[in-house]
């Protein structure tokens, strides 16, 4: 069933982006999130022909990074703390969940030792939940030039978590307004960074996401069904 609806949800994205405005882009790069999900089963979907996989826990993700035996860029979308940046760096190719200077210079100065370029993502927290992490609208600017000055990071654009609303209506207003923010932070100055993407978008809400202009939708449930905890 993972082939099929990985098909079905890269369809139903191909949908959706049809309904973007002219000027936006109709490219979408799908995560396919495998938290709580097994090694065989991320298998099955890679050979199926996701790309890109999504885990929210550094440790989780280590342990089946030794496992995988498949070429797959890896995503970080949960929260990282301080102590699992270490081991983050040496996995992820993106780490889209950084939201503060202390975060972001923990993560520079691991991916210095490695001599790695650390692609990351800001997460916003737009409507400012108390139980979700992400930096607010009015701190956002003085992140995003403190993060260009760290000379192993490469900024390359946003993340958003919507609220969990039964009336998916009631977040389209919040993705219209982040792709209003990715397209003014986009045209900022920056020495190094290179915003080109915005994340935004789960199973429930990613088809919205997508007419709304995200260019990164993170999908696990639709695709490897229910998590098994």
């Amino acid at each position: 069933m993972i082939k099929e609806n990985l098909l079905s949800v890269e369809q139903c994205i191909i949908e959706a982006a049809k309904k973007r405005q002219a000027a936006m882009s109709k490219k979408v790069k799908l995560i396919a999130v495998t938290k709580n999900h097994t090694v065989a089963e991320m298998r099955e979907a890679i050979d199926a022909g996701a790309d890109t996989i999504g885990e929210n826990r550094v440790q989780e993700a280590w342990e089946k990074y030794g496992q995988l035996d498949r070429q797959v860029a890896w995503h970080l979308i949960g929260h990282l703390q301080t102590n699992k940046v270490k081991h983050a760096v040496k996995i992820f190719d993106f780490i889209e969940s950084v939201d503060s200077i202390k975060l972001a210079e923990t993560i520079n100065k691991e991916a210095a030792k490695l001599n790695k370029i650390q692609n990351i993502l800001i997460q916003v927290n737009l409507v400012k939940e108390l139980s979700k992490t992400g930096i607010y609208i009015e701190d956002l600017n003085a992140l995003l030039q403190d993060v260009d000055n760290l000379s192993s990071l490469k900024l390359q654009g946003l993340m958003f978590i919507a609220p969990n609303l039964d009336n998916l209506e009631q977040v389209r207003p919040m993705f219209k307004k982040m792709y209003t923010l990715f397209e003014k932070v986009k045209h900022l100055h920056f020495h190094n960074a290179d915003i080109r993407y915005l994340s935004m978008g789960m199973t429930h809400d990613y088809k919205i996401a997508v007419e709304e202009g995200a260019n990164i939708v993170r999908v696990g449930t639709a695709i490897f069904g229910p998590r098994q905890y």
